[in-house]
């Protein structure tokens, strides 16, 4: 809608307070508040809630509504937005609970990173940051823990992805479990599959002793008397065997390194 339109509608609800009119004013410019807080948005600290600040935004967006005066000359869209903005800060600075002088000191080292990469090309060492600031390199790096032990935050926080879509930040953590890793998954199947080749053109009994050992959990004295020979012979054949699947396998020795934990 038009200023005017909106000024005729705003007017209208004054006079006779129907809620359904509100509620238009409110849809129309609803946008807004979505527009001001994702714009935002990358000024926040991770712990913040996008939520958090669009509800407290929509508030702030009634409360306008019902406060403004067309008399003081701002149009309800300009007003609106002044007070979104404002609560928007407000509600910034009161789910922070890091002192001001941290966000000061963090804002001040973000502006100094700034400077010295337009000028040189590059970041600065933490020496060259500290010149830039007037500190030394020990006090910066006190200020920069503070500030990190100040941002801690929910992984289901929304934040801002490449592409400008909103996105759970532990969506944006690279998985470590390199079970799930298609490359590595087929790494472990070759190397699988190149023991079983191996571990088949072993002699019977040597077999026989594997499975016993490895998969029974079977004693050395247990496994003798089973076959019928003494523990030492066991240990004797269980050594040759572990000789012969390294001397077979030596060539593939970093692939089957690489998936020993599967």
């Amino acid at each position: 809608m038009s200023p005017e339109e909106t000024l005729a509608l705003w007017k209208q609800y004054q006079e006779t307070k129907d809620q359904a009119l509100r509620d238009r004013l409110v849809l129309t410019f609803a946008p807004l508040v979505k527009y001001i807080v994702y714009k935002k948005v990358r000024e926040m600290p991770a712990r913040c809630e996008v939520e958090d600040f669009i509800s407290c935004g929509l508030e702030a967006l009634i409360r306008s509504i019902d406060r403004y005066d067309p008399e003081k000359g701002a149009t309800l869209e300009q007003y609106a937005w002044t007070r979104i903005h404002g609560a928007v800060l407000d509600e910034l600075r009161r789910q922070d609970w890091a002192p001001r002088s941290v966000r000061r000191w963090e804002r001040d080292i973000e502006r100094a990173v700034e400077e010295f990469a337009a000028l040189h090309g590059r970041h600065p060492s933490r020496e060259e940051l500290a010149e830039a600031l007037a500190t030394t390199p020990e006090a910066l790096r006190e200020r920069q823990q503070e500030i990190t032990r100040s941002d801690l935050t929910s992984l289901n926080t929304l934040v801002l992805s490449d592409d400008e879509t909103t996105i759970e930040r532990i969506d944006t953590l690279a998985c470590t479990d390199t079970r799930l890793d298609p490359e590595n998954a087929a790494t472990q199947e070759a190397a699988k599959e190149k023991f079983r080749e191996v571990f088949a053109r072993l002699p019977q009994r040597e077999r026989e002793i594997a499975v016993l050992l490895y998969v029974k959990n079977m004693t050395l004295a247990e496994i003798g008397k089973i076959l019928g020979v003494s523990e030492s012979r066991v240990c004797q054949i269980h050594t040759q065997m572990k000789r012969q699947l390294r001397d077979a396998l030596d060539g593939d020795a970093a692939m089957l390194e690489s998936v020993a934990v599967a």
